[in-house]
């Protein structure tokens, strides 16, 4: 097991243009020493700001891999965490379809779930993945421009 502060082993980080995994992401961060795993998936829903969406897509720097590890390493290096993971998706994504599983597993429950929403709250504020929303009356948006 790990101690705060000491590296927890990363074992998943890729961002994909094709439908992800969560059973991948799970089966991931599975070790003998956990007794929580945290899990979150985000998923395209139907509206935001009180309007229709009807898809997005999702675009990222080149750099966007070694940034979401590097989220993932100092997550990790926070918490009492045994192992971390965390996929992004690009491109097109319809209403329904995950855009983001990350995942964390720990000695207990806590931990778990208190890593896995700094996980994914790291993830959202600095990695860079850029939303483009579009809405059913034919407007548009772009979320988590620098």
């Amino acid at each position: 097991m790990t101690e705060p502060g000491t590296s927890a082993e990363v074992v998943l980080v890729d961002v994909r243009d094709e439908p992800l995994s969560v059973d991948e992401v799970l089966a991931a961060v599975r070790h003998p020493e956990a007794g929580g795993v945290a899990l979150f998936v985000g998923v395209v829903r139907d509206h935001d700001h009180g309007a229709e969406v009807s898809g997005l897509d999702y675009s990222a720097h080149p750099s966007v891999v070694d940034a979401l590890r590097q989220v993932c390493e100092e997550v990790a290096a926070r918490h009492d965490v045994i192992r971390a993971a965390a996929i992004h998706r690009v491109g097109h994504l319809e209403i329904g379809d995950a855009a983001v599983v990350a995942c964390v597993s720990a000695a207990h429950r806590g931990e778990a779930f208190e890593a896995c929403r700094d996980l994914v709250d790291t993830l959202k504020a600095t990695v860079p993945i850029w939303k483009h929303q579009r809405f059913a009356d034919g407007s548009d948006e772009w979320v988590g421009l620098p």
